[in-house]
């Protein structure tokens, strides 16, 4: 079963919830791809401070939804941030929720789907420094390992990325769900 997965990522992402969910993705021999606003690397935040380079594979103008099978969203405090105030990344996200594919946020990863306005009663996990802001709009917001909503896999921390690399895993397999 080849799937091909987009792992939307910018400058200040969390290493280790790109490298690990992007690890178990191959291991299952998919295809995941780094997409980004531009060319080049991006730079990771890893123990505090900037951390390894990772190759952008496509930018959002060389590819969109209707090319993959699943979205993954890696945290850090900083990629969210940037990538939630850019049009082109908030219609990348609505394609995979139009076409109901699976999508998978970890950490500060959801803030960017709050700018979607896709997180409106929805059951989601996330760090607790963004519950609040997850419930502002409209989530059901909880604070557990892992929770998946309608093909919607959310986690809080790095600690979490077993359980999350699992249910996001079994969500892909499932492949297209009934969420709105």
């Amino acid at each position: 079963m080849s799937k091909r997965i987009a792992i939307l990522a910018t400058h200040g992402f969390e290493e280790s919830e790109l490298k690990s969910p992007k690890e178990a993705l191959e291991n299952e021999g998919w295809q995941a791809d780094i997409v980004s606003l531009e060319k080049g690397t991006i730079k990771s935040w890893a123990d505090g401070n900037w951390g390894k380079e990772y190759t952008v594979d496509y930018t959002l103008d060389d590819i969109n939804s209707g090319d993959y099978d699943a979205l993954v969203l890696p945290g850090g405090v900083i990629n969210p941030d940037k990538l939630r105030t850019k049009e082109g990344v908030l219609n990348f996200i609505h394609g995979f929720f139009n076409d109901k594919k699976p999508v998978a946020a970890i950490c500060h990863g959801p803030q960017t789907l709050i700018n979607a306005e896709v997180v409106s009663g929805r059951e989601m996990t996330s760090v607790k420094a963004i519950s609040k802001d997850l419930i502002n709009a409209g989530a059901i917001w909880s604070d557990k390992e892992v929770i998946v909503d309608n093909g919607l896999v959310t986690s809080r921390t790095p600690e979490d990325l077993p359980a999350f690399n699992k249910k996001m895993i079994e969500e892909i397999k499932e492949g297209v769900h009934s969420h709105a």
